[in-house]
């Protein structure tokens, strides 16, 4: 295991809001996007939060068997992505999903030179991107607050070679 720690905003330890099923969602502290109306604005300035690390995170995880997965969110969760790749990985290993949210769009995170953040995106099953845009919000989509945010199947997207749109299941 690794001594990673990260700077977190906030735990929400059963979220039925941030992805698919019973989440596990952790806000990381800190988000260069400052996006009129975000939802989380106290996670923006990267000062501040609590230190956490990845074990810590994860033993807390853990504790709860009806999680389906964990959702990484901010503040801006590609700004402490080898962290975050630590800890995603651990998931994956216990057999459950990963939701990342990022104000990036997933061209921009793919075309990033940064090893930590082609890893971490490496272990987002759903990728929800984009900055949120006020004048495109609308409070009647699924785990995204604008028009323009996209929920990735990155499985999918993986596969194919292009951008692959999550078709929810019920």
């Amino acid at each position: 295991m690794s001594n990673e720690s990260l700077k977190v905003s906030g735990i929400e330890p059963e979220s039925i809001v941030d992805g698919p099923g019973i989440r596990f969602a952790v806000f990381v502290q800190g988000c260069p996007h400052n996006c009129p109306g975000c939802h989380n604005p106290q996670t923006h300035p990267f000062e501040g939060g609590m230190e956490m690390s990845v074990e810590e995170i994860f033993e807390k995880f853990q504790k709860n068997p009806i999680l389906k997965g964990i959702t990484l969110s901010g503040g801006e969760p590609f700004c402490q992505a080898g962290a975050l790749y630590s800890l995603a990985k651990l998931v994956h290993k216990a057999c459950k999903d990963v939701v990342l949210y990022t104000g990036y769009v997933y061209e921009e995170l793919a075309g990033s030179p940064d090893p930590d953040v082609q890893a971490l995106l490496h272990e987002a099953d759903l990728l929800i991107d984009g900055p949120f845009i006020e004048s495109e919000k609308n409070l009647e989509l699924s785990f995204r607050g604008s028009e323009n945010q996209r929920v990735i199947d990155m499985k999918k997207t993986r596969s194919a070679g292009r951008v692959v749109l999550w078709e929810q299941e019920y």
